[in-house]
């Protein structure tokens, strides 16, 4: 498969993609890797989305090999995404009910289970690695999140500016418990604490008014924090797991938003060496350089690149099986991982059509 990358500083620095990591698995003292990568499961995959699911498999396994480590690939499926969306017309607030209130545990179970497990059976299948799914819901529900949570609430003025630079007021939603329905942007949401290890939360729901809800290490509500705010807090909470190095897999749409994350990390009192380990994996771009997006196709703002197929879209009208599609995908997997040229780039769709068109085991893959 011909492939011509151009060099960079990164890629120059390095003879293979994972030593990006190596000092962090050197200074760790790590008896564990996890690649943890997430994804908001507000719908099918698409062709971005598997494909950073299938680097985090496949650099998961050269880890392993490499560094003599056991390895595993967790999966964040955040049902914190909006399922529906209101404006009160008395307000002009906006409201929104999560996956996780609509659906329930057992229909997201199900979403979770139609629409992702059977690409991660076969990638764990074919490299030998281990997987598990967490949800956002079971996430916020354990001690060492809320117990993190609640011990950076007294310090979080010193991270506000770098979690919401805009405002200042990083926000949080706590659906109202009779109908599952919180204020989109938390105008009318507040926060203080009341006492060691407890907080008080007071909104107003679009049904029932106002209502106020204790947070405390073991309950009081579901916390759903804006999205700088959840990733400061889980890799701060990653920080409790000290015999495993937890690597977070994004996408390089994700790198402006981390360095962010990170200036907040160090306002609330981390180390440069405790910040999170992370790998920013190829993006999928149309031909303007922006990258692919179902939701501006689906609006109506954008169009379908050229050259693209109606499978990166949604994954399931790939023609094929999921293990031909895993196949392919741990090919392309290999190809960018052979060289640090090919994986810090982007591709275009039509490039992608073109690398994935390549049938597993020819002679030219």
């Amino acid at each position: 498969m011909t492939l011509i990358s151009p060099n960079t500083v990164l890629a120059n620095a390095l003879t293979a993609v994972e030593d990006v990591l190596t000092p962090r698995i050197h200074s760790s003292k790590a008896q564990r890797i996890a690649l943890v990568v997430g994804t908001q499961i507000n719908g099918a995959p698409h062709a971005g989305t598997s494909l950073v699911q299938s680097m985090a498999f496949a650099t998961a396994a050269r880890l392993r090999d490499r560094h003599g480590l056991p390895v595993e690939v967790r999966f964040s499926a955040l049902d914190n995404a909006p399922h529906d969306l209101v404006t009160d017309p008395a307000s002009g607030t906006r409201y929104q009910r999560a996956y996780a209130q609509t659906l329930g545990t057992d229909g997201i179970n199900v979403l979770v289970g139609t629409l992702y497990r059977p690409l991660f059976d076969a990638l764990s299948e074919r490299l030998g690695v281990p997987y598990d799914v967490e949800t956002y819901s079971e996430q916020q529900e354990t001690t060492l999140f809320r117990e993190t949570w609640l011990r950076v609430l007294p310090r979080l003025e010193a991270a506000r500016l770098w979690l919401a630079p805009s405002t200042g007021v990083p926000h949080l939603r706590v659906p109202c418990p009779s109908c599952g329905w919180a204020e989109k942007y938390a105008e009318r949401t507040s926060v203080e604490p009341v006492g060691r290890g407890l907080a008080r939360v007071s909104a107003v729901c679009l049904h029932h008014g106002p209502y106020t809800t204790t947070v405390t290490p073991t309950g009081g509500g579901f916390l759903d924090l804006a999205t700088l705010y959840r990733n400061m807090v889980k890799e701060l909470a990653a920080l409790g797991e000290r015999d495993v190095l937890q690597v977070m897999v994004k996408g390089t749409d994700w790198m402006p938003g981390s360095l962010l994350v990170d200036g907040a990390h160090q306002a609330v009192g981390l180390t440069r060496g405790q910040l999170p380990a992370r790998l920013f994996c190829p993006m999928i771009v149309a031909e303007t350089g922006a990258k692919l997006s179902k939701s501006l196709i689906r609006s109506g703002d954008g169009a379908l690149p050229a050259g693209a197929e109606p499978w990166m879209l949604d994954t399931r009208k790939w023609p094929g099986t999921v293990g031909e599609f895993a196949d392919r995908l741990l090919d392309l997997a290999d190809l960018f991982l052979s060289h640090p040229r090919h994986f810090f780039r982007s591709y275009s769709a039509a490039e992608l059509a073109r690398l994935m068109s390549v049938p597993t085991g020819s002679p030219t893959a």
